[in-house]
């Protein structure tokens, strides 16, 4: 009787799965490209040209009847770290995830290297794996590199100090030290639906490009959306509702429900779009 071929099919002595593409081999890998770099030097810019700007155009505050977290900017290094999360959380910040987790299984069918990969062999979902982690991690160190710089850059031109609330009252460093960390965490989350988007893109075509694009498209249309107000309670189901949820975190006394209901809306996509990616890249027929 003839053995079934998949029976017969050895392995290479020492051969391990789970040793293959490992997480310190893909980091390094990423780190060494340019668009990491480029998009870490354009972050840690930022900072700076804020500075400037408010040099040339002097005190934020009263230039309008509404009050936002921006009329305090200049009142701390504390201050100064919010306000660049505030005005980067709805666009900025998005570039880098779309960027890290687009990029990932595209660039390889890109440079043809996917097949070679998997011919290793690198089990599929083992090769989705270590680069989803990578690029969730980058996404992050970006989300903390903003603040950290932003803070550092704030407290050199703005002194140290309490975190200014705009309403009235003021947050101890301590307390604002913890805030900010639950900020950033919360934009993290509340950018995984943009991850998903764009991993799942990236195992759909071989152009990196059309991956991170059409996760910044789909993000935008989501905001476009939002600001859609006839939609009435449908936009509570709309991830780009919550993205300023955390503004009520910086207040004397936090507010956590917007927040607690943007984390469920974003974890709920994100889980759905990285289990189309892994079912469909299971399935795919890899010819790049």
């Amino acid at each position: 009787m003839t053995t079934p071929l998949a029976e017969r099919t050895e392995t290479a002595s020492g051969y391990k799965p789970g040793r293959t593409l490992l997480l310190r081999v893909e980091l390094i890998r990423q780190l060494k490209r340019r668009r990491t770099l480029v998009m870490g030097a354009i972050l840690a810019v930022l900072p700076f040209v804020l500075v400037i700007a408010f040099a040339i155009g002097g005190d934020p505050s009263g230039r309008n009847d509404t009050v936002t977290l921006m009329d305090t900017a200049t009142a701390s290094g504390a201050n100064f770290a919010a306000v660049n999360l505030f005005v980067s959380a709805g666009f900025l910040l998005v570039v880098p995830v779309a960027l890290f987790c687009g990029d990932t299984v595209a660039s390889e069918a890109s440079w043809s290297s996917l097949r070679y990969l998997l011919a290793a062999p690198v089990p599929r979902a083992r090769l989705l794996w270590s680069k989803l982690v990578v690029a969730l991690g980058l996404s992050l160190a970006a989300m903390v590199l903003l603040p950290v710089v932003a803070l550092a850059v704030g407290t050199a031109a703005y002194g140290w100090g309490p975190l200014q609330i705009p309403t009235g009252g003021a947050l101890d460093t301590g307390t604002a030290a913890q805030r900010l960390l639950v900020v950033v965490a919360y934009i993290f989350v509340s950018q995984l639906v943009t991850a998903g988007l764009a991993f799942w893109l990236s195992t759909k075509t071989d152009a990196p490009l059309g991956a991170v694009g059409g996760a910044v498209g789909l993000t935008i249309v989501g905001n476009v959306l939002d600001a859609v107000t006839a939609l009435g309670h449908w936009r509570d189901f709309l991830p780009a509702h919550w993205q300023f949820a955390w503004a009520d975190a910086v207040q004397p006394h936090p507010e956590w429900s917007g927040m607690i209901q943007g984390t469920a809306i974003s974890i709920t996509y994100a889980l759905v779009l990285f289990a189309l990616a892994f079912r469909g890249f299971a399935r795919k027929d890899v010819v790049s």
